[in-house]
């Protein structure tokens, strides 16, 4: 048997360590953010906000979707994870060519678009047939293809982005508003340029104001429009306005009274997204759209101009892989060959 002093010294110990432990513990304490997770502390980047971004990789036009892939991963050191949306037939054509490229290290996901989806909706046109492509209303369905981010950004495949992405993702968008695009009038720099080409930056340039419906709307035909191949979205707003069903109501009405057509402006993807978040959107900071360079192969802007740029959209028929177009040296600084050859360049010489 112990002494009684031992007893008491090994007690008066054990309590000396009791105090100690209970001390480092609150000197030590665990964040309760991060209990119960498993967080690696030494990679600062898990710790990071995702930035989603969508793209389409569309039959023919893939290299469109490398190229804007590849100059948003270059330009930014943010946490960027890719939404590369594609029918059933053209998904392995792309994954194989990220794969068997430098593209190999960007966090992607890849994901099947049903074209079922829009059966019914869509009014056939044959003034422009490419423009009735499934992938081009990808956009209408965002909150059913992203599940789990409060705020996305969708762009078409036709860019080229040479600022920082995450510039873009912050983005403010006002209490009520679930998305964010450029408007059309708000670069003076651009307003000769579009008097050139003739292109159309109002309400009347998309909607046949001839039609009852359109006219009911109450929407000044002078209104200036705005361009949804940049969309800032916040995913909560959208679901709560539901407004997928809205787009797919004026789809549908579109089909049955031809309230807008592809020979207009924007063809048959703007039109629904004008009417339906007409005076309800926030504002894309105007560099970060700079847009037109597809409408003519003779017009072009000055190069300082679009070296300050942040993005640049090569909408309307002169793609930047097809010939004749302009500025193409600065679309191809970012465009990967395609390792399977499937996807060619469209050159003079070639």
């Amino acid at each position: 048997i112990l002494p009684l002093v031992s007893v008491n010294q090994i007690l008066l110990l054990l309590l000396v360590l009791t105090v100690c432990a209970i001390l480092y513990n609150k000197v030590h304490q665990v964040p309760s953010a991060l209990k119960n997770e498993t967080v690696d502390l030494e990679n600062p980047e898990e710790m990071e906000e995702e930035i989603p971004v969508v793209i389409c990789a569309a039959a023919g036009r893939m290299g469109a979707a490398i190229a804007a892939i590849s100059s948003i991963y270059s330009n930014t050191e943010a946490n960027v994870l890719f939404y590369i949306v594609g029918l059933k037939t053209t998904i392995p054509h792309i994954r194989k060519w990220i794969e068997n490229s430098k593209l190999k290290e960007i966090k992607f996901k890849v994901v099947e678009f049903n074209p079922m989806v829009l059966k019914g909706k869509i009014r056939q046109d044959a003034s422009r047939p490419e423009l009735l492509q499934p992938l081009n209303f990808v956009r209408f369905y965002l909150p059913l293809l992203i599940q789990k981010h409060e705020k996305v950004i969708y762009l078409d495949d036709d860019i080229i982005v040479q600022g920082d992405i995450q510039e873009l993702y912050n983005t403010k968008l006002a209490p009520g508003h679930a998305a964010a695009f450029s408007d059309d009038c708000d670069l003076p720099s651009t307003h000769e340029m579009v008097r050139s080409v003739g292109m159309q930056n109002t309400y009347m340039g998309f909607l046949d104001y001839r039609k009852q419906a359109i006219r009911d709307l109450g929407i000044s035909p002078s209104t200036c429009s705005f361009n949804p191949g940049v969309i800032v979205a916040n995913m909560t707003e959208w679901k709560h306005q539901r407004i997928t069903k809205q787009l797919e109501k004026w789809m549908q009405r579109n089909v049955e009274e031809n309230l807008y057509s592809s020979t207009l402006g924007g063809g048959v993807a703007t039109s629904p997204m004008l009417i339906v978040f007409h005076g309800k959107y926030s504002t894309i900071n105007p560099m970060w759209h700079i847009r037109h360079l597809g409408w003519s192969p003779d017009t072009r802007y000055s190069e300082h101009f679009l070296q300050e740029a942040k993005l640049l959209h090569w909408n309307g028929r002169y793609k930047p892989w097809d010939y004749p177009s302009v500025h193409t040296d600065l679309w191809e600084n970012w465009f990967i060959p395609d390792p399977s050859g499937k996807f060619k360049l469209t050159r003079p010489d070639s």
